[in-house]
């Protein structure tokens, strides 16, 4: 772990809720998805959407990197899509307004150098 699988359901984040994607771990290869959660949605509101506010916090900075926030309607890892991209090697928290995914997770799509890699999110 942190390696994407959906052997079990993913754990769900509620408002205020914080998830970690990566958790001060070595830097993974490049296209490693971290953890998912799920986002649920109370019955009976139709169209939520969800801000997401995400951050990535490195123990050592990587000389560069390329990490996103995925969303899905469903957990299949083909039906993963970018809300979100960060390429700041000294870390950074991002918002993103209007998700609905049900679906999120943490992607490193490149990676060079550092040395540990914490990411999070709250929806």
């Amino acid at each position: 772990m942190p390696a994407y699988s959906n052997t079990y359901p993913p754990i769900s984040l509620f408002p205020g809720d914080v998830g970690l994607s990566f958790n001060a771990e070595a830097f993974p290869a490049n296209g490693t998805a971290g953890s998912q959660f799920a986002i649920p949605e109370p019955a009976g509101l139709a169209d939520q959407t969800h801000s997401v506010r995400w951050q990535t916090i490195f123990g050592t900075a990587p000389s560069a990197i390329s990490i996103s926030l995925q969303g899905a309607a469903a957990d299949v890892p083909t039906e993963y899509f970018t809300l979100d991209t960060s390429t700041a090697a000294a870390g950074e928290a991002r918002t993103v307004a209007g998700v609905r995914a049900r679906f999120l997770r943490i992607i490193v799509n490149t990676s060079t150098g550092g040395a540990s890699l914490t990411a999070k999110m709250l929806p």
